[in-house]
């Protein structure tokens, strides 16, 4: 029986795990529902089997038949504060947590691996790695896990990484994306305090007013944005919150944004800091007023080894036949914590369309939208390439 006709078999079960997961969605690092549920899909495989301490990550190890390297195979495993607006019969049960982003898909897929890859395990020249991963949504898990020894766990070094991911819209369903080199941003945050001087709102030549000069600052880092920095190695700036004042006729003593910095390479993560910084306080001086600015760092920038890449491409041709690969003319500005296991390791992050085939991906509601559906029927696929990626690197 093929690795694909093999999976296909486990569509049952994977679907039902998924709706499992979906329905008892978690937040953060400490998911133990969720990590409940995958020991349970774990159970009785012969894998080593380990659990985080510092959250809720399992780390599963199968030993190859014959000896050789290590491989890894990431799948998140937490949710979204979101709440859900679809009408599914395995809709979240938790209010306000939703799996918005489709990590349950990304467990269920890693466990079918799992799964497949024990029944073939005297074909392994090596070992696979299996990483299932808490807190991807902004709590480091990666890091969390990568400080617990994940790339170790088999003895080495894994000397491969792949990771897969669902999207929701623009990848029509069933299509695999990925390229070498730079795939996902870096997701860094700037907070941008303008102190001035409150008064009333019928004498502002008395004031220090911080609102106009805020509002300066963001329609200039718009413009910043587009003359300082090269087109083909983008930096994208949005200004997600804005607060100042509290009643029509006050003027207040300050004005705070927020704004998301996505860039695609090092050198302009460095360099766009300085920019805003030097902007906003210009700007903050023409006006005579105070300019407070903090930085916080995100996840850096996912970066596909480009022989990795190429052999996913060509895994998933070998697998699923022509037409079901696509090489991204250019990276996306979202961001991923996979982004710490590629710095150490070599390794592709592949995105998976899994918009339900009656809806239209150029319509269909988002990741991270409270409304966004991912279909079931590319579960086995992706149980499936997993599982291959791992025996062809294996055996090369």
């Amino acid at each position: 029986m093929s690795l694909l006709t093999a999976a296909h078999d486990l569509s049952d079960e994977l679907i039902r795990l998924r709706h499992e997961l979906h329905a008892e969605p978690e937040i953060g690092l400490h998911l133990p529902r969720t990590q409940e549920k995958v020991l349970r899909a774990l159970d009785g495989l012969p894998l080593e089997i380990g659990t985080g301490t510092s959250s809720s990550g399992v780390t599963a190890v199968l030993r190859g038949g014959r000896p050789g390297p290590a491989v890894l195979l990431r799948g998140d495993m937490d949710a979204l504060p979101v709440q859900e607006r679809n009408d599914l019969p395995y809709a979240s049960r938790f209010d306000g947590v939703m799996h918005a982003c489709g990590h349950d898909l990304h467990t269920t897929m890693l466990a079918g691996a799992a799964h497949l890859l024990a029944e073939r395990r005297d074909e392994l020249a090596g070992d696979v790695i299996f990483m299932f991963q808490p807190g991807e949504e902004g709590h480091d898990g990666a890091r969390h896990m990568i400080d617990e020894g994940v790339l170790d766990a088999a003895g080495e070094r894994a000397v491969a990484a792949y990771a897969l991911h669902v999207i929701s819209t623009i990848i029509p369903h069933g299509l695999f994306v990925s390229r070498g080199g730079p795939m996902l941003a870096a997701a860094d945050t700037v907070r941008v305090t303008v102190r001035g001087k409150g008064g009333h709102g019928s004498t502002p030549h008395l004031s220090l007013d911080p609102i106009p000069a805020a509002c300066e600052m963001v329609t200039a880092l718009q413009t910043m944005v587009t003359r300082g920095f090269d087109v083909f190695d983008p930096v994208v700036v949005t200004v997600g919150a804005f607060h100042a004042g509290t009643v029509e006729n006050v003027i207040p003593d300050e004005a705070v944004f927020q704004a998301t910095i996505r860039t695609f390479s090092p050198r302009n993560r460095e360099a766009i800091k300085t920019r805003v910084a030097g902007l906003v306080h210009g700007v903050g001086a023409a006006h005579g007023l105070d300019v407070d600015v903090e930085f916080g760092v995100g996840y850096p920038v996912t970066v596909n080894d480009t022989g990795e890449t190429d052999f996913a491409g060509e895994t998933v041709t070998e697998l699923l036949g022509p037409g079901r690969y696509f090489v991204a003319p250019q990276p996306i500005a979202g961001s991923e914590d996979f982004s710490y296991v590629l710095e150490q390791v070599p390794g592709a992050f592949i995105a998976l369309g899994a918009c339900p085939p009656e809806l239209d991906p150029a319509t269909a509601a988002y990741n991270h939208s409270a409304e966004a559906l991912f279909d079931d029927g590319v579960l086995p696929d992706g149980a499936a390439l997993y599982a291959t990626l791992a025996l062809r690197r294996l055996a090369g």
